[in-house]
């Protein structure tokens, strides 16, 4: 998952069976398709075997992104993302069975875009949600 740190929009949330190189080479591709970043982007992550793979760290240099990854056992550095996972849980996922991947991944998608991004209030933003924080009328 990929979240603009600024606006708190969910803006990269590929989903497949596995953690894998390519999962989050999908985030990284469907936040770049959604944002036209301009310079001094950076990338936080953990320090995953797919977040430090060649392949990965190529496509950030590709695309001029910075890469910081957190220290080494410091769970803290990432709470942001780790917050939005625990609202995921709590607010969409927590007590439902699926039939299939299909009908999770409808769900998700549900609730990423059409609730979190465009509804769920922060209070980091002033109580808006990310789109309206993002759009050029909002005032905080």
């Amino acid at each position: 998952m990929v979240m603009d740190l600024y606006s708190r929009r969910i803006v990269g949330w590929p989903m497949d069976r596995w953690n894998s190189r390519q999962l989050v080479l999908d985030a990284l591709s469907m936040a770049l398709g959604h944002r036209d970043p301009e310079v001094d982007l950076i990338h936080h992550s953990d320090r995953g075997a797919q977040y430090t793979s060649d392949d990965f760290q190529e496509e950030l240099e590709r695309n001029g992104i910075r890469c910081n990854m957190s220290a080494r056992g410091n769970c803290y550095d990432n709470s942001v993302v780790g917050s939005f996972f625990g609202l995921l849980k709590r607010e969409c996922v927590n007590g439902q069975r699926f039939r299939t991947r299909d009908d999770a991944r409808a769900v998700v998608f549900e609730y990423i875009e059409c609730f979190y991004n465009r509804k769920r209030r922060h209070s980091y933003l002033g109580y808006m949600s990310p789109v309206e924080f993002e759009s050029p009328s909002a005032t905080i």
